[in-house]
C-alpha cells in the first residue's frame, strides 16, 4: 500500500495509468500449466526401463472452477501461447488490485481535502444526532 497523504493529483496520475494499462489486457486465462511424463505400461517400450522420464511431455493446464479442479490438455503447439495468456491474466489481478488500492487512496483523500477542520475531528457532525425513543416509551404510550 502507499504512503497515506499523497497528493490528490498524483494519485489522479497513478489511477489513470492503471485504467489504461487494464484497457490494453490481451488475452488471458486462468490457471497453471504443467508438463508431465508418462510411462504407457509396455514392458518392451523404453519407457519402462529405469532413469527413462517416459512418453512426453504432455501439457495440462489446470485451475478451480466452482470448487472442483479442472484440467485441459494444452497441445504442444499451444504451450506458448497458453504461457502468455496465463501470465497476462496474472497482470491482469495485479492491475485489478493495484486500481482498488489508489481509488481507495483517491477516495480518501479527497474526502480528506473537502472536509472541514470540525468535520475532522471526533464527533464529525456540528448537528447533535436525534435520540429515538426507547422501544418500553412507545408501548406504554399506546390505548391500554
Amino acid at each position: 500500500m502507499a504512503l497515506p497523504g499523497k497528493p490528490v493529483a498524483e494519485l489522479e496520475r497513478r489511477w489513470a495509468e492503471v485504467r489504461a494499462a487494464l484497457s490494453a489486457v490481451g488475452e488471458l486465462r486462468p490457471g497453471a500449466l504443467v508438463s508431465r511424463y508418462r510411462a504407457c505400461g509396455k514392458p518392451t517400450c523404453h519407457c519402462a526401463q529405469p532413469g527413462d522420464p517416459g512418453h512426453g511431455p504432455c501439457w495440462s493446464l489446470t485451475r478451480v472452477v466452482d470448487g472442483k479442479t479442472v484440467t485441459k490438455v494444452i497441445p504442444a503447439a499451444a504451450v506458448a501461447r497458453t504461457q502468455a495468456q496465463i501470465a497476462e491474466h496474472r497482470r491482469f489481478r495485479q492491475l485489478a488490485r493495484d486500481l482498488v488500492e489508489v481509488g481507495e487512496q483517491l477516495c480518501h483523500a479527497r474526502l480528506t481535502d473537502a472536509a472541514s477542520p470540525e468535520a475532522a475531528q471526533k464527533g464529525g457532525s456540528a448537528q447533535p444526532s436525534r435520540r429515538r425513543r426507547a422501544a418500553k416509551s412507545r408501548r406504554s404510550s399506546g390505548p391500554a
